[in-house]
């Protein structure tokens, strides 16, 4: 299996002089630190300015971005290219996160397509699953995960997984303070393996695994302990250096 991967999405938060500090002060303290590959996704019109600090700081943390398009070029007007996200040295990233989903009308099966153009490119795929708090409360939890990914597996093949990363973020659990407990989602994410492993059982035990769902520095070594959970997708916490070594560190 790869290395574990914590992963920061900053969402629509953030100015140049917020990312400076950031990248500086989370460069130093995870200076050396090696035991987990280390992400974060800035808005796109930064992309270019994190990626220039990151060299000069000569940094092991690998550039994300929040979304991408399923086109490389044409008229698609305010989209975003995976080429040109290549371009600015970006590695890993998000698709299919519940706010695109829910704001922006994303599909199951444009979530595929994105994940198709990215890996077209060399780009990793963050591929983020999740149910809705009714959803979960009707039961329906593994056959809204299987649907998502069922999508994507149709459209790309189950080897596709192999150069792609989950992440299993409840949406219940996003920016609301709530949290599964470490066992619950150790639950689900052997529940998301064992699908996985009704295609290829090689796959299923070597993909990332993440979840997300109000990780912070106090509950994620809970998360980290569980045999299926392979890191996390950090969202409030990982606007402040500390917080989110905090959590790199656990």
């Amino acid at each position: 299996m790869q290395k574990n991967l914590v992963m920061g999405n900053w969402k629509l938060n953030g100015n140049k002089n917020e990312i400076h500090t950031f990248l500086n002060d989370l460069n130093l303290i995870i200076q050396g630190y090696d035991k987990c590959e280390v992400s974060v996704a800035f808005p796109v019109m930064y992309l270019d300015y994190a990626s220039q600090i990151l060299s000069e700081l000569k940094s092991n943390i690998k550039l994300g971005a929040q979304n991408a398009d399923t086109h490389n070029q044409g008229a698609y007007t305010g989209d975003i290219s995976p080429k040109m996200l290549k371009e600015l040295n970006v590695q890993l990233v998000i698709i299919g996160h519940s706010e695109r989903r829910e704001y922006h009308s994303e599909s199951n099966e444009l979530i595929a397509q994105k994940f198709k153009a990215l890996q077209e490119i060399g780009l990793t795929p963050v591929l983020c699953i999740g149910e809705s708090e009714e959803q979960n409360e009707n039961g329906e939890t593994l056959s809204i995960l299987a649907k998502q990914l069922d999508a994507v597996i149709n459209l790309n093949g189950i080897n596709s997984m192999q150069k792609a990363v989950i992440a299993y973020e409840p949406i219940w659990a996003i920016g609301t303070g709530k949290a599964a407990t470490a066992n619950q989602a150790q639950e689900i994410h052997n529940a998301i393996r064992n699908h996985l492993a009704s295609y290829s059982k090689e796959v299923a035990e070597n993909v990332i695994i993440q979840y997300g769902g109000s990780v912070k520095p106090e509950n994620a070594e809970e998360f980290f302990k569980m045999n299926d959970i392979n890191g996390a997708l950090v969202g409030g916490a990982s606007l402040k250096a500390e917080s989110f070594a905090g959590i790199v560190k656990s």
